[in-house]
């Protein structure tokens, strides 16, 4: 298998790295062609995120899988303008059976920087889609490419690699869900505007939350982030008022004292007639003063106990990668067994276009000699010969050639191709048989010459 698979990746660079070889999706198509050109491949796909970007190359010939990876490093360096050797210390390759274990262990999620995280899977078929669209795609990467995204797709069905949350943000979303049966009929009270909230306010988006309201000490940021997710921004001062209507509140600043205390909680639950609200506190310090868990209704969670919660899944989804290990093994494995299988398939199909041209050119000679008025026994005879010697002479002059060079190996492995022991084993079968009595007698002359005319009518 001529693949190759060359890349950076928060494993081999910092960011100061990988943000130099990123590719936007506008240069996506346009680096697609510039790669084939300058490094003589027909078929390659780019895969470019925050946290990787690989290249998937299928080479002309499998010796040159290095020299091909060496020249992909050497253009990366030249299209970002960077340092050859910076490159080459940062970046990664895999050949062949290793480069296809790689591309589904990134489908899959489990080289990401949070194991089993989904979003990689919808990226990688993104970055097919570009490359089918650029034309850098052909048949063998075509059929390489579904097989990655057929076994992603069972290790995500066949594992439970993404279904504990291993992120503190997903994880509070998650509690969420546990503890209201319809999140689409919840609201939520989002305080602070950085990256963890952030990432909080898209999980509730994705989870159908009713209704988000993000609260900062700066009305700006919040606005800014509230557009991302149709929410609404309000000031901390403004808290008081929308803290009744929240059934989730999440808190994330970098406040050095507690911005929600017992007496406002208090006072919103006696407004909301006792309706349950979860709290969740990722702040340190502390957000929310931890005598809010006295309060009755209230259910307040810290970042220790979403820690517990992550680390758990964590191993968790640890134990699941080992099992996809070894379905991606099981499935590397039949993928190059279909390949050697289309290999015999194409030889096959070759050794019988031969044999059918072969005897195409004996039965045309022999009509020729049939139209001149030649013997019809000795026209029979020939093209019986013709086609006899002209469809062993290739193997019997490789045999020649193996004997010569002391290829032992060739030779049994052709007379296991050709059937030779299993036609001695026979042969010697038949030598043991009693001879049977009244055989027939030896067919006349005339009887054999009639039935060669019949033959050729």
């Amino acid at each position: 298998m001529n693949l190759i698979a060359l890349g950076i990746n928060h494993n081999s660079a910092g960011v100061e790295v990988r943000e130099r070889v990123a590719f936007a999706p506008e240069q996506v198509t346009e680096a697609l062609e510039h790669a084939c050109e300058h490094a003589g491949l027909d078929e390659v796909v780019i895969l470019s995120t925050c946290n990787r970007t690989e290249l998937y190359a299928i080479v002309p010939e499998a010796s040159r899988c290095a020299e091909k990876s060496a020249q992909l490093v050497d253009w990366m360096a030249n299209y970002h303008h960077l340092s050859r050797e910076e490159l080459r210390r940062a970046a990664y390759h895999y050949e062949a059976a290793d480069a296809l274990r790689h591309m589904v262990k990134v489908a899959s999620g489990l080289d990401s920087m949070v194991l089993g995280e989904p979003q990689i899977f919808g990226q990688l078929k993104s970055a097919y889609a570009v490359a089918a669209e650029a034309g850098t795609i052909g048949a063998d990467m075509g059929r390489l490419f579904q097989k990655v995204f057929a076994l992603a797709k069972r290790v995500r069905t066949d594992t439970a690699i993404g279904e504990n949350p291993v992120s503190v943000a997903y994880a509070a979303v998650d509690l969420a869900g546990h503890i209201f049966s319809d999140l689409s009929r919840c609201d939520a009270l989002l305080v602070g505007a950085g990256e963890t909230i952030e990432l909080v306010a898209r999980h509730l988006l994705e989870a159908g939350v009713r209704r988000i309201v993000i609260a900062n000490r700066t009305l700006g940021r919040a606005r800014e982030l509230a557009q991302k997710f149709g929410a609404e921004a309000v000031l901390l001062a403004e808290i008081p008022e929308h803290l009744p209507h929240a059934d989730i509140v999440i808190t994330s600043t970098a406040s050095q004292l507690p911005i929600l205390g017992k007496g406002a909680v208090e006072q919103a639950i006696k407004v909301r007639k006792h309706r349950p609200v979860l709290m969740v506190d990722i702040a340190v310090p502390r957000d929310i003063e931890p005598q809010v868990a006295d309060l009755p209704d209230v259910y307040l969670y810290t970042v220790d106990d979403l820690r517990d919660i992550v680390e758990q899944n964590l191993r968790s989804r640890q134990t699941e990668a080992r099992k996809a290990d070894q379905l991606i093994e099981a499935g590397v494995s039949e993928y190059l067994e279909e390949l050697r299988s289309l290999a015999a398939v194409d030889s096959v199909r070759q050794y019988r276009d031969m044999a059918e041209s072969i005897r195409e050119l004996e039965l045309q000679r022999a009509l020729r000699a049939l139209a001149r008025g030649d013997d019809p026994q000795q026209i029979v005879a020939q093209l019986a010969r013709g086609i006899t010697n002209k469809l062993i002479h290739a193997p019997t002059a490789g045999l020649k050639r193996a004997s010569a060079e002391g290829r032992q190996d060739l030779l049994a492995g052709a007379r296991r191709l050709l059937g030779l022991d299993e036609a001695a084993h026979s042969a010697t079968g038949a030598n043991r048989l009693e001879p049977v009595e009244d055989a027939p007698a030896a067919t006349s002359a005339p009887q054999a010459q009639s039935r060669v005319d019949r033959t050729l009518q």
